[in-house]
């Protein structure tokens, strides 16, 4: 019953900042307002359908819980209608409105991480690590994939900062203090607060794992 509990508040907090997330990104895109409420839940939801998918859980969990995509929506067009009706604010403001959507992606990377790897214990694989890890990446890192492509720009976690890593190791804390201590609340919290200060500090110290650069390619961005 505390399982599915926390999986209820982690999947409200990790909807929430991750259609925020998704409708910044869909604004500074200058798409429309269709679009940004379709790159916001999709942020919030791609990671999870994913995760289901993979498990067999056909349909995803999405559409039996119309709740969700419409708190995703609403966080959506809320989001819209600030930056709407303040437009010059909101240039002006840019750097530092990224600064506050890099708070809402690190949050709902490490919520929807801790769940994704959550449901992998609720559904009996938790005796297969690999599988419970790439679930809770997945479930981090999928609807920014989607939101990243459909916005015509390389995924995120593949050219800046440390992302996927964050989740990979956040799960990874979550599956064994989930496992072999049997202490749900301090694995949720610890590996919560790990995940976001890991993105935190990664964007503030431009932390990124190593990459081949080219010159030419230097010079033209």
């Amino acid at each position: 019953m505390l399982s599915e509990n926390l999986l209820h508040i982690l999947e409200f907090v990790g909807t929430i900042s991750f259609a925020i997330s998704g409708a910044l990104v869909a604004i500074r895109a200058q798409l429309d307002i269709f679009g940004v409420i379709f790159i916001g839940g999709i942020t919030a939801v791609g990671g999870g359908i994913v995760r289901d998918l993979l498990i067999g859980r056909i349909p995803p969990s999405i559409f039996s819980n119309g709740q969700i995509m419409l708190i995703a929506i609403l966080a959506s067009v809320l989001v819209f209608l600030i930056a709407y009706f303040n437009r010059q604010k909101f240039e002006e403001l840019s750097a530092k409105i990224e600064s506050i959507n890099n708070v809402f992606d690190a949050v709902g990377l490490a919520t929807f991480t801790v769940m994704g790897t959550e449901v992998s214990f609720l559904f009996g694989f938790s005796d297969n690590i690999f599988l419970t890890v790439v679930l809770g990446m997945l479930t981090g890192v999928g609807g920014g994939i989607f939101r990243d492509i459909l916005t015509d720009t390389t995924p995120y976690i593949f050219k800046k900062h440390i992302y996927a890593l964050a989740s990979i190791f956040g799960s990874l804390l979550y599956y064994f203090l989930r496992r072999y201590t049997e202490t749900l609340i301090l694995a949720t919290v610890l590996s919560l607060v790990f995940v976001v200060v890991i993105r935190m500090l990664a964007t503030k110290y431009l932390w990124s794992l190593p990459k081949i650069r080219f010159e030419e390619t230097d010079k033209q961005s």
